[in-house]
């Protein structure tokens, strides 16, 4: 039998994509591991990412150091996310060079029919489970071929994926000042050779959340930029201090836009939904039938009361999502549910958020940035839009990595960024 029906609609802080809710603040190690001698004298990368920052947010918001750095390196136009334009997909297509419909997380909530269970990223539980993750993200290829990696936070980072965590890593919460956290890793780049991380994946939080609280057009959004692009500049500096060839990357996972808190969506009540399994979300819903029979009726009722929503079949969503088609893991749902850009579904009575991303990915306002500098890049170069698979192999050819897997990005995308 199907699990329960899902009623209750996601949350902001659902749709953000991380959950503050683990109390360990102390470096987890993996004991027993250094560098092979061959790669100890590789560069470093650190991959940065930053919650929801948008495309026009460094001119927008004055981010100096982004703006100066990356103007003397490499920068996108934009980076176009994966779909959907949700934090865990889009932070493990980054990490992956997978599409979600080939990673397996396709949506930050959805059903898994095989192991009749939910996943969604409130559940520390699921989030710590290796098993639910596909795909070999950058630390765990690294340390397959005997290359120390560190996160300071990344989706999957805490689960053993393929049996493999990185050497260095924390418990996702938001506790650790972040003077502590650059501290860190300044501290993890001065370790001996052997102990020392080629590949750092660090994340900040805050554009997101001020984005989902006040709109992309708040000044709590603005301050939120400036106090990442200021912790930035002091990385930068400080991790400068070390002469070590290390590369940085800056990217999102997408992008944000103001949605209608007044006139929210409303799934149509009808007794055809009610044996569906509902998986929920504030610009995206996912439904799972039963049989053909159930799934049909269900869709016919849906696309005639479409109201600012668009709905789908799975195997009838745009080719250019590379979704329901490519379900490789069947976690999608039988029929898709896609909110209007600045519209979202809510729950009446309850206030919702103002910021809100998920949609399509075609959308501008979901596209988010691509940075870059170091001694590998070239200089004061622009590149056109692309996708965020393509970070990948990029990452794998600056740290001397071979992909060892089929993926969906292309090192050709990336490689003339290259020196």
């Amino acid at each position: 039998m199907l699990v329960k029906k899902i009623i209750l609609l996601a949350c902001a802080l659902l749709s953000s994509g991380f959950i503050a809710s683990a109390q360990d603040t102390t470096q987890q190690i993996t004991e027993g591991r250094k560098n092979d001698p061959q790669q100890e004298n590789k560069p470093y990368v650190i991959l940065i990412s930053i919650d929801g920052f948008r495309y026009d947010y460094a001119e927008k918001y004055g981010a100096v150091n982004l703006l100066q750095l990356s103007g003397k390196g490499v920068r996108a136009t934009a980076m176009q996310p994966s779909f959907p334009t949700l934090t865990f997909p889009n932070h493990y297509s980054i990490a992956t060079g997978l599409y979600p419909s080939h990673h397996g997380l396709v949506d930050n909530q959805f059903f898994d029919r095989k192991r009749n269970a939910v996943y969604k990223v409130g559940n520390r539980k699921a989030v710590e489970d290796g098993t639910w993750y596909y795909g070999t993200p950058l630390w765990v290829l690294a340390e397959k071929q005997k290359m120390l990696s560190a996160s300071f936070y990344w989706v999957g980072s805490e689960s053993a994926i393929q049996n493999i965590r990185p050497t260095y890593y924390y418990y996702y919460q938001e506790k650790i000042g972040i003077d502590q956290r650059i501290q860190q890793v300044v501290n993890w780049l001065s370790l001996p050779a052997a102990q020392r991380p080629h590949f750092i994946s660090f994340y900040f939080p805050e554009v997101d959340h001020m984005g989902h609280s006040y709109g992309p057009d708040s000044d709590s959004v603005r301050s939120a930029v400036q106090f990442v692009d200021r912790s930035i500049g002091k990385m930068v500096q400080e991790v400068n201090k070390l002469n070590l060839p290390v590369n940085f990357i800056v990217v999102a996972d997408h992008g944000m836009m103001q949605a209608d808190t007044v006139n929210t969506l409303q799934l149509p009540e009808s007794p055809l939904l009610k044996d569906l399994v509902i998986a929920p979300g504030n610009e995206k819903m996912m439904l799972y039938g039963r049989n053909k029979e159930e799934i049909r009726a269900a869709y016919e009722f849906l696309k005639q009361h479409e109201n600012h929503f668009t709905v789908y079949l799975k195997e009838e969503t745009p080719a250019r999502w590379h979704y329901g088609q490519e379900d490789t893991h069947n976690r999608i749902g039988d029929i898709i549910v896609l909110a209007e850009a600045n519209y979202a579904f809510g729950t009446q009575g309850k206030r919702m958020h103002i910021g809100h991303h998920g949609y399509d990915n075609n959308l501008t306002n979901m596209n988010a940035i691509f940075m870059a500098w170091g001694p590998a890049f070239k200089e004061e170069t622009r590149i056109p839009t692309f996708e965020n698979v393509n970070v990948y192999p990029l990452v794998a050819r600056l740290l001397g990595l071979s992909i060892t897997e089929p993926i969906d990005g292309q090192l050709e995308v990336l490689a003339p960024v290259l020196k």
